[in-house]
């Protein structure tokens, strides 16, 4: 089953959109604001999300380009705005699409199964010298050996399989990791990531020659020696 994000400001819009969405088979889960949408999407990956407009502390816009910094996730813009300048600000923030609010039941569902039928899905598992991550299972082997993560460690992980040859800094990987509201010094990254390096070396991995420090910046992940 698909998953869908609906980001609202307005329960009731939540709810309507659930109910228009659910019996087509799809998953929904609903978030009050851009921020609790941006935390949902740090530590779960959905297949689409519908992201209103005209919401208070960081309206659609803002989040959208957030997501788009992060995730290639696909994104309808939802709003009942229809000016042809918001419709191509929208897009150019990174939306796939764009309906105005109030909008019909049927063109909703045939623009979600457009959206979805552009967007090639991604391999849910990543593999690098013989480690294999599973996104779906949240699951890592090396070797066909399991090695034990905390949720935390898995999204580092991840992040720096799916992301090789880029430096993060500690400052982008708290962000990214523990969220925007979240109170976290740089000593706890070079925790977890110490932790990460230590598990994977346990398991046989030569994790010194691939997570690397790159100091006075933070971390990166290379493809070789």
């Amino acid at each position: 089953m698909r998953t869908i994000l609906l980001i609202d400001d307005e329960p009731m819009m939540l709810e309507l959109l659930s109910l228009y969405i659910s019996p087509a088979g799809y998953h929904c889960i609903k978030k009050e604001s851009a921020a609790d949408g941006l935390t949902y999407l740090e530590s779960n990956s959905v297949d689409l999300i519908l992201l209103d407009i005209m919401m208070p502390d960081m309206d659609g816009w803002e989040a959208c380009r957030e997501i788009r910094k992060h995730w290639d996730t696909p994104i309808i813009m939802l709003t009942a705005r229809s000016e042809k300048s918001d419709i191509v600000k929208g897009l150019q923030y990174g939306a796939d699409d764009y309906i105005s609010k109030p909008f019909d039941e049927e063109e909703l569902l045939a623009r979600i199964d457009a959206v979805l039928r552009r967007h090639k899905p991604l391999s849910t598992r990543i593999s690098f010298q013989g480690l294999l991550l599973d996104t779906e299972s949240h699951h890592l082997q090396y070797q066909e050996k399991d090695i034990s993560l905390t949720p935390k460690e898995f999204a580092l992980m991840k992040l720096f399989l799916s992301n090789q040859n880029k430096v993060f800094t500690r400052e982008h990987l708290i962000t990214t990791i523990w969220g925007y509201e979240v109170s976290t010094e740089d000593r706890t990254i070079d925790s977890h990531v110490r932790n990460l390096r230590d598990k994977l070396r346990k398991a046989g991995f030569p994790a010194d020659h691939f997570l690397q420090t790159v100091w006075g910046v933070g971390y990166k992940w290379v493809t070789k020696e």
